[in-house]
């Protein structure tokens, strides 16, 4: 992956390497910010204090020090740390932000940034008490590291900075000016974990689709409901009702069911507005590449203070977006239930083979129970709630990156439900008469190779994580895959 300019990573798995072009424009940006630095203007964070200490100025030899400190004094916080995979993006939406003329670092601070990201270097960064304007606690953790200072994670375990930089014949990283100011500036922390969840949001539209009509298959709910022309204006509700009755086609309705329950009606909308709201965080995001995060921002010769922090179009778009998964989860839960019901199936009680010597999928339903039981408490806005600190010079918080942890943990929780509510339409196909439409045969036929058809109680534990695993393996952009 070649980086020609700023932005955000475009493969987390691929090596990246710096143009030749871009390192010589960041070297020509470097020299007009140092010889703007000799101006004597006060610049926040580099001749000055930072926070409600703004207005200390320093002397050369603090000068000299101040970037160092920057990265050691902040560093207050401790496990539990971000996984690998989210180091990994943090590193890199970092690197897009860096590149950026704006910030003024030098090519040596880049370059070294790029080699930790190709040497698999981990910092132990906190995913917890965070509560700075922006994200200045985390990125301290994270960027310490380069200078011998603090831990990472070697395959897991906590290792001194110092010696994972010297097991890769790495000197320790000495910051010149204002580069330990920009490490710690803007909210990269945010936008990895908005980076992360848009194709795991996306996963969970397009597999709660499909356990939608799945469900509507097997229950033989009247399809009247899903005709296009019933979602007007709404583009999402519209696409989704098409793409819905492509899968469900020649699924016969029962005669007998007059209405299909809410849960089994109402299904689309909630998947419309999840895909809605997606598309409004995709957006945000997409705005984001455009955005300074320094503060300062080297800009017309001088320096700007700048607000790229405060990520809180970002945070809400994340609030929005688990409150919308939380709903996807509680109609899941409740049609999954419709479905191991014989009074709405027609099928055996519990979806059991043998109903009461064999339990059937009834304690499955329990475990989505209880996923979506803790996938509720994840609801409530991360964004709101600042404290006044430092003083009161940071008076408001973001939290955005508290949305993004919120965010991922809503995903796995809905994975998990989404799983189970799939393995009882599998079930119940396997229960039911004929083979199902041919819209959805090959999506049965890939959830059941999965997870075979219960023919006697086993624990499904193990299963369910082997269908989560297959469902974030494969990537839906649409469900052409399974048609």
């Amino acid at each position: 992956m070649i980086i020609t300019g700023p932005g955000f990573p475009l493969d987390l798995d691929e090596p990246v390497e710096l143009s030749a072009e871009l390192l010589a424009s960041l070297a020509e940006n470097r020299a007009r910010v140092l010889a703007a630095l000799t101006s004597g203007v006060p610049v926040y964070g580099v001749n000055t204090g930072m926070g409600r200490l703004a207005g200390v100025a320093l002397d050369s030899l603090e000068q000299a020090a101040h970037q160092r400190n920057l990265l050691i004094g902040r560093a207050v916080g401790g496990p539990p740390w971000l996984s690998a995979e989210e180091v990994r993006c943090l590193l890199l939406v970092r690197l897009g932000d860096l590149v950026r003329l704006d910030t003024g670092v030098s090519p040596s601070l880049v370059t070294f940034l790029a080699d930790r990201i190709n040497d698999g270097f981990t910092p132990a960064v906190p995913r917890s008490g965070l509560g700075s304007a922006g994200e200045i606690i985390p990125l301290a953790h994270a960027f310490q590291t380069f200078l011998g200072i603090g831990t990472v994670l070697e395959n897991g375990v906590e290792t001194p900075a110092v010696d994972a930089l010297a097991k890769r014949g790495v000197a320790p990283y000495v910051l010149g000016p204002k580069e330990g100011a920009s490490l710690i500036q803007g909210s990269p922390l945010a936008v990895t974990y908005a980076t992360l969840a848009k194709g795991e949001v996306q996963q969970l539209i397009d597999l709660q689709t499909l356990a939608a009509a799945i469900a509507i298959d097997v229950l033989g709910a009247p399809h009247a409901v899903y005709e296009p022309w019933q979602a007007a204006a709404d583009d999402h509700l519209y696409t989704l009702l098409h793409e819905l009755n492509t899968l469900i086609e020649g699924s016969p309705s029962r005669p007998e069911v007059v209405q299909a329950p809410v849960s089994v009606r109402v299904g689309p909308r909630a998947i419309a507005h999840a895909s809605r709201v997606h598309g409004d965080l995709l957006a945000a995001l997409r705005r984001w590449r455009e955005l300074p995060s320094d503060s300062p921002s080297f800009s017309g010769g001088g320096f700007v203070p700048g607000t790229g922090y405060h990520a809180v179009d970002l945070g809400l778009r994340m609030d929005a977006a688990t409150a919308a998964l939380v709903h996807l989860g509680e109609v899941s839960v409740q049609r999954m239930h419709r479905l191991l019901d014989e009074r709405f199936s027609a099928l055996p009680p519990q979806l059991s083979p043998d109903p009461g010597p064999q339990a059937g999928l009834t304690p499955l339903h329990k475990r989505a129970v209880g996923e979506l039981h803790a996938l509720r408490r994840l609801a409530s806005p991360a964004t709101l709630g600042s404290i006044d600190t430092s003083a009161g010079q940071e008076d408001v918080q973001a939290f955005a990156w508290a949305a993004g942890d919120q965010l991922r943990a809503a995903v796995s929780r809905l994975f998990a439900i989404t799983a189970c509510e799939l393995i009882a339409g599998s079930q119940a196909r396997h229960l039911a008469p004929g083979d199902g439409p041919r819209g959805l045969r090959a999506a049965y036929a890939w959830i059941a190779s999965v997870v075979p058809p219960v023919e006697e109680d086993r624990p499904l534990g193990p299963e369910v994580q082997r269908l989560v695993a297959a469902c974030r393996e494969a990537y839906f952009n649409d469900l052409a895959t399974l048609t």
